[in-house]
């Protein structure tokens, strides 16, 4: 392991608890001439590396382009290895803590409906081409009409995700349809 000084160690072993490895913010009372000295040093030793900054992340500047845009500072993986630290291990937690923060979970199954119910036959009379209106509905199903209404709106649209449409056709009224495009 190289021989590190007090304030390298502390921004490698800083930036390795970071986010994308970040070595920004620099410990407090490291600003000026001093900070510019000792990031040159290890950017010049491998252990840092100047990359655009991301704006919309609100990546911490070190230095602006002159055009809008910055750079950042990133600990190297040779830098975490000069602070003992395995560049892979640091990539495992940083993913464990993005899954932790965002609470990812893998894609819930899409629900499918069971054929035979009700719902089944709606779905069918509503892919018709003619669509279906409310009273059709409720005929074919038994069921009220606020019921048919609940069940377009929650199950059909929410639930499922089905483009369900509605448009006013002449004598038949309210026609409902399931539109096969989206």
């Amino acid at each position: 392991m190289p021989k590190l000084t007090d304030t390298q160690s502390l921004i490698l072993t800083a930036g390795a608890q970071r986010p994308r490895n970040l070595a920004l913010p620099l410990p407090k009372g490291l600003v000026g001439a001093a900070a510019k000295m000792a990031v040159g040093k290890m950017i010049d030793s491998g252990w840092l590396q100047e990359v655009e900054a991301n704006i919309r992340r609100s990546d911490p500047l070190w230095r602006e382009t002159g055009d809008g845009l910055g750079t950042t500072l990133m600990v190297t993986d040779a830098g975490l290895l000069a602070i003992g630290i395995d560049p892979v291990v640091v990539q495992t937690m940083a993913a464990i803590r993005v899954k932790a923060r965002t609470g990812a979970q893998p894609a819930p199954k899409a629900p499918s409906p069971r054929g035979g119910t009700k719902q089944a036959l709606l779905i069918s009379m509503l892919q018709a081409p003619e669509g279906a209106t409310l009273a059709e509905i409720t005929a074919a199903t038994q069921w009220l009409s606020h019921t048919a209404r609940a069940v377009i709106s929650s199950a059909l649209r929410k639930r499922l995700g089905l483009c369900v449409t509605s448009a006013k056709e002449g004598s038949r009224g309210m026609v409902y349809r399931i539109n096969p495009a989206v």
